[in-house]
């Protein structure tokens, strides 16, 4: 793994855990996929959201590990790293106070640059990202749709137990996360 590749895996992760845990926790909003669900966990049995993440990324890393072993070497660092993140920056839940548009703004901002840039050197935070590479690489779809396609279907899910105004500004952070991650991309 080359210099730049570690630096985007490092700094990608720690915006990922600033995203979650300055602006989307304190609202108790979701992002889709694998930490969405570690993120639901978290609100309702206040487990830790990267332990969370890592435990529920093992499914994907086996399949990655038997049948895309590229992209299971290019993410498993940075799975480790934006769960350790996500744990260790959970202080930051108590930082800020914005409104929740604007939490689920700028969370969705600095949330789509972290996993835009680590995408951008050819790795991921695993989980959602890995699987929006994999779905990408086997057909036609742009991995941020895929990304924004499949963390919808999250939060869909989750619209009955979280309420539908922490959907609706859910909703909005994944879009921008998606956005955000495919100007990433764009400007490689």
């Amino acid at each position: 793994m080359n210099f730049q590749k570690v630096l985007a895996v490092i700094v990608g992760s720690f915006l990922v855990g600033i995203g979650i845990n300055g602006f989307l926790v304190p609202h108790h909003l979701i992002d889709g996929g694998v930490i969405g669900i570690a993120l639901i966990l978290h609100y309702f049995f206040d487990f830790q959201t990267g332990l969370s993440m890592l435990v529920l990324s093992v499914p994907i890393f086996l399949y990655a590990w038997c049948y895309e072993r590229p992209f299971f070497y290019s993410s498993v660092h940075g799975l480790l790293l934006t769960s350790l993140f996500m744990d260790c920056l959970n202080p930051l839940k108590k930082v800020f106070s914005l409104s929740i548009l604007t939490s689920s703004l700028i969370g969705g901002v600095i949330i789509g640059l972290g996993i835009g840039l680590m995408l951008r050197y050819e790795t991921s935070s695993g989980g959602t990202d890995m699987l929006a590479k994999i779905i990408s690489k086997s057909s036609s779809i742009d991995i941020a749709l895929a990304i924004i396609l499949i963390d919808t279907l999250i939060i869909s899910a989750a619209v009955f137990t979280l309420g539908v105004e922490i959907f609706l500004f859910s909703c909005v952070t994944i879009v921008i996360i998606g956005l955000v991650t495919s100007f990433m991309k764009v400007r490689e």
